[in-house]
């Protein structure tokens, strides 16, 4: 029975892995943005009108600017959370899981849920 609890729960989890694909590079063209992965396959093409200025990438997820909002979308370009630039700030760096963002005279860091991590003074 534990064995086959095992195969099950390794099942699930490759399959999820498969499931979530990594982003490599974002490239950029007068109207569209277009999605690679590790291996420099194409994972999808998003019109620039369609999702704003891309402001960063991490290595499951990318941000956009649209208006006064901060979109956080998967590798496909569905939108994971949206958060108003007003309660963000000027987003300065994507790297890893994290999005880093300064607000008047702090820095803020947000998890790609768009949970804020930590804050701390700028200087």
């Amino acid at each position: 029975m534990k064995q086959l609890f095992t195969i099950l729960l390794l099942s699930a989890t490759m399959a999820a892995q498969a499931q979530r694909q990594q982003i490599s590079y974002i490239e950029e063209t007068k109207n569209w943005y277009y999605v690679y992965d590790d291996q420099g396959k194409k994972i999808g093409g998003l019109a620039r009108s369609s999702v704003g200025e891309v402001m960063g990438w991490g290595s499951d997820f990318f941000v956009a600017k649209r208006y006064s909002f901060y979109y956080i979308c998967d590798a496909k370009g569905k939108t994971l959370k949206t958060m108003s630039v007003p309660n963000v700030g000027e987003i300065v760096g994507v790297s890893g899981n994290t999005i880093t963002s300064r607000k008047g005279s702090w820095i803020l860091t947000w998890s790609k849920e768009g949970k804020k991590i930590s804050a701390r003074s700028a200087r």
